[in-house]
């Protein structure tokens, strides 16, 4: 008998404008759940603790925790304060940081992407560049906003993908290309987090979580554009499709 289609969490973003406030997602995450992972993707408002979180989960089999143009608040790994200007998203951080555990502890798939990636790291302990172009013998990740979108999320670099990881056993070939629209990064990676690939550079572009019960994967670029389209994008969301797919029918 068919269960039909898994739900999948999305995080979203509170974002001010015109005086009101929004909780808001690029669309691109949306359709990657909904295309490519063949599941219903549901926005998870920014509530912070009035989020009920525990009854909202009962209710999904993944969740994506999306990449946003805010940053992670210093302040949650004792980073030094952020220079004038950078964008912080307080009621984000109050969403995704303990959900983000929550997750782990009811063994539910989970892909973080992003700002996703970064959240996951400073859960487990670690520590963030915020300016990873200002680091010795690291390249410049981020993208010309100015320009056309598709030149944004064009493929920049590649990676190496560490052989036995969940995205080696992915992809046949080690090495891959991916696109870069990042300005913070991985500095200590957290305890309890497993590297499976780096960028040119050292700098780590995607782990996974030692030990998970369920899919734990979180990467630094953005598999999300057009992820129909790109091969390796394809397989990172249906791979985690497929472990939602896996959570619905044990629930």
């Amino acid at each position: 008998m068919s269960i039909g289609k898994a739900f999948v969490g999305v995080s979203t973003c509170r974002m001010p404008k015109n005086g009101n406030e929004y909780d808001s997602v690029s669309r691109y995450y949306s359709e990657a759940v909904a295309n490519v992972s063949e599941a219903i993707p549901l926005g998870i408002p920014a509530l912070g603790e009035k989020l009920d979180s525990d009854a909202l989960l009962d209710h999904l089999d993944g969740v994506l925790f999306t990449g946003s143009p805010s940053n992670v608040d210093p302040k949650h790994y004792a980073g030094e304060q952020s220079d004038e200007g950078t964008l912080h998203d307080p009621a984000r951080d109050a969403t995704t940081l303990p959900l983000i555990k929550k997750v782990l502890e009811k063994g539910i798939p989970m892909l973080a992407i992003c700002r996703g990636y970064q959240e996951l790291n400073v859960v487990f302990g670690g520590t963030l560049f915020q300016k990873v172009q200002d680091q010795p013998e690291k390249m410049d990740h981020r993208a010309d906003m100015t320009g056309a979108i598709e030149d944004r999320f064009a493929l920049a670099h590649d990676i190496e993908l560490v052989s036995g990881g969940i995205l080696s056993g992915l992809n046949s070939d080690p090495v891959v290309k991916v696109n870069s629209v990042h300005a913070q990064g991985i500095d200590r990676l957290g305890e309890g987090l497993t590297i499976e690939a780096y960028a040119p550079d050292g700098l780590v572009e995607a782990v996974s979580v030692s030990g998970a019960s369920a899919f734990a994967l979180a990467v630094q670029w953005h598999p999300e554009w057009n992820a129909s389209d790109n091969e390796f994008s394809n397989k990172i969301f249906k791979a985690f499709g497929d472990a939602c797919r896996e959570r619905a029918r044990r629930r």
